[in-house]
């Protein structure tokens, strides 16, 4: 038999009088969550790149040309930071068992624990965001000292190679990507900071 509810929306067999016995997650650690999955999104976002950086790079080598030195620290130190990226959520606490009852007052079934994985997935984040940013500068280097770089700066539109166009593009989308990473990852580290006590 379907429970009915009363006109304010509350299930039927309760008057409301046991609010203050119920638990409901805290907005801060729902907030931690959906910049979790936010962030699973743009590591996602950074594999497809870095994996055209990487077919990018190979199609030049297979053409003879000389690798360039950033283009590969590139990749490498951008392949580097998925690996940590995806190590930081792993190591989160979720938002079950982080609970507080409805009248403010905070629980959890394991504080020390929580704390200790906050710690490291802070660690992991910063680190992450550390080579995310390190592998875009790399980059943005590769592309200032190459050739098409010069033909720009000579106004020679016309010598501009589709190749040299499409990686263009794509360190420029990185830089902006980067941006979004870095206001993504410091929401989460500043959501996931212990609230202040006060005094």
């Amino acid at each position: 038999m379907q429970q009915r509810r009363g006109a304010s929306g509350r299930p039927s067999g309760t008057d409301g009088s046991d609010f203050s016995y119920r638990m409901v997650v805290d907005s801060r650690y729902q907030r931690v969550a959906d910049g979790r999955s936010r962030l699973s999104r743009l590591i996602l976002v950074q594999a497809l790149h870095q994996l055209i950086g990487g077919a990018l790079l190979l199609l030049s080598l297979s053409k003879g040309t000389e690798p360039n030195k950033f283009a590969v620290l590139s990749v490498a130190a951008g392949l580097l930071a998925i690996l940590v990226g995806e190590l930081a959520p792993s190591t989160a606490y979720g938002i079950t068992g982080v609970m507080r009852w409805a009248d403010g007052v905070g629980h959890s079934d394991g504080p020390t624990t929580f704390a200790g994985r906050r710690r490291t997935m802070a660690t992991l984040l910063r680190m992450y965001t550390s080579l995310s940013s390190i592998a875009v500068a790399f980059s943005v280097t590769y592309i200032i000292r190459s050739e098409l770089f010069l033909k720009v700066s000579k106004q020679n539109m016309a010598a501009i190679t589709s190749y040299e166009l499409i990686d263009a593009v794509r360190v420029a989308l990185g830089v902006l990507l980067q941006l979004v990473v870095i206001a993504t990852t410091t929401r989460l580290l500043q959501n996931m900071s212990p609230p202040k006590r006060a005094s």
